[in-house]
């Protein structure tokens, strides 16, 4: 058996088409590699071991395995995602505990393409916040267990970062992709709207909530992201040089960002600047009331998934987060908002093609019991951390998480671009040079892996 755990999607699927390893040898490597670490990661509410091997074994006998775009990869499903044959949780005690007929979109075309489901990745109860707890457990950060992965795809990125699985499939309502990401040293990209299916929840977070791809290289991101797109992932058109606006400040009054993240910043503009993109000083003229905004639009989407579900069972924090929400569901279905932020921001990004933040405001907080903590604890740890990420869901515009320098820890530091409506290529582009310019550490080394 090869050493395939902590292989990249593409170099593993090149390996199964040609025959040089089967998948379930493929999957049984990265079966074992999650039996031997994940108790202390947390990443994983349910490990399919049988049913995983099984699906390998059904991948080498297609027919059409020389050109599955995902021959034998294994991925692990965030856990608010239909799998057929299991329930998804959603992180709550709350929901039932009652398998899913058929395969949500996205896992269906995962699977299509030859991808192994090997289990659903824990989230915090019903997605809502940026730490991963709760009763399935705690989802720790695999470069530093002290602290959290982030939320709510963090068991998702914690499997990756770990190197459980080479990618996952997550979704970003309000940063859920590129908090955890930034946590954990990973690419992703939350895509435009309509890029990928969504279908996350009740309603979509009205249209906010995105899938999207967890990865360790911007290959992976590219080579996902077109299959769960059904189309092959466009690129930039080369060498084009990028008008790029660099960001430093909070598009949330009153939160401070921490040196590592500005110098992160800095130091990647540099690095683009020095590669001849037009790269400039530039905050985009965020309105002082994006953070009310932003706030209905959470607490509202929370709203709408609780529905149905007993109170009783629920986190207080979920419970409080939810009630807080019902008072905003009709004015933000009905509100032109979202609309007035994008009228605001488009002529910022009809100056500059892309911009440039800090992918988070300083390191996530520590691991522990935050779905026992109050509701007003959790929203100021939460703001005070990831203030850069909710804009984008309002919009609906693309933005990735890109692993850029460290934090003086030795986790990752991150950075996030953004671009207009459509602007996937570019930004995978970027991340692309970015990668180039400064490698980083695909997986986190752990003890006895």
């Amino acid at each position: 058996m090869g050493d395939w755990a902590g292989r990249s999607a593409a170099e593993i699927a090149a390996a199964v088409r040609e025959k040089r390893v089967t998948p379930r040898e493929v999957a049984a490597e990265h079966l074992a590699r999650i039996e031997r670490l994940d108790g202390r990661i947390g990443a994983f509410r349910k490990v399919r071991a049988e049913a995983a091997l099984a699906e390998a074994d059904e991948v080498a006998s297609r027919t059409d395995l020389p050109e599955l775009p995902l021959a034998g990869v294994p991925v692990a499903v965030k856990d608010n995602l239909a799998v057929r044959g299991e329930s998804h949780r959603d992180g709550s005690a709350a929901t039932p505990d009652t398998p899913a007929a058929e395969d949500h979109p996205a896992v269906a075309r995962l699977r299509a393409a030859g991808a192994v489901v090997v289990g659903l990745t824990n989230v915090p109860e019903l997605c809502v916040f940026g730490t991963t707890e709760g009763v399935f457990g705690t989802t720790r950060n695999p470069w530093d267990t002290s602290r959290t992965a982030g939320g709510s795809s963090g068991g998702s990125a914690a499997a990756v970062a770990a190197g459980l699985v080479p990618v996952a499939l997550g979704n970003d309502g309000m940063g859920s992709l590129r908090i955890p990401a930034a946590n954990c040293g990973l690419v992703t990209l939350k895509p435009g709207h309509g890029v990928v299916p969504a279908g996350i929840g009740n309603g979509d977070w009205f249209g906010m909530a995105e899938n999207g791809p967890l990865a360790t290289t911007v290959e992976d991101v590219r080579l996902m992201l077109g299959v769960l797109a059904g189309a092959a992932s466009p690129r930039a058109q080369e060498p084009e040089r990028r008008r790029i606006a660099v960001a430093l400040r909070s598009p949330l009054a009153g939160v401070a960002v921490s040196r590592p993240y500005t110098t992160a910043v800095r130091e990647a503009a540099g690095a683009l600047a020095r590669t001849g993109h037009r790269v400039r000083r530039a905050e985009p003229p965020y309105p002082l009331s994006l953070g009310v905004t932003a706030l209905r639009h959470w607490t509202a989407g929370t709203a709408v998934d609780a529905e149905g579900l007993d109170p009783a069972r629920l986190a207080r924090r979920t419970r409080v987060h939810a009630e807080l929400g019902r008072r905003f569901v009709r004015s933000v279905r009905t509100g032109d908002s979202r609309e007035r932020l994008r009228a605001r921001l488009t002529p910022f990004f009809t100056e500059y093609d892309v911009l440039l933040t800090p992918a988070l405001a300083r390191r996530s907080p520590a691991a522990g019991p935050w779905h026992e903590r109050g509701w007003l604890r959790n929203i100021l740890a939460n703001t005070a951390y990831s203030p850069f990420t909710p804009p984008w869901n309002l919009t609906g515009w693309p933005a990735m998480s890109v692993p850029f320098g460290t934090l003086p820890s030795g986790a990752p530091c991150a950075v996030q671009l953004v671009g207009r409506p459509g602007a996937e290529a570019v930004l995978l582009q970027l991340a692309e040079e970015l990668e180039t310019l400064r490698p980083w550490r695909r997986t986190a080394p752990m003890a006895g892996s």
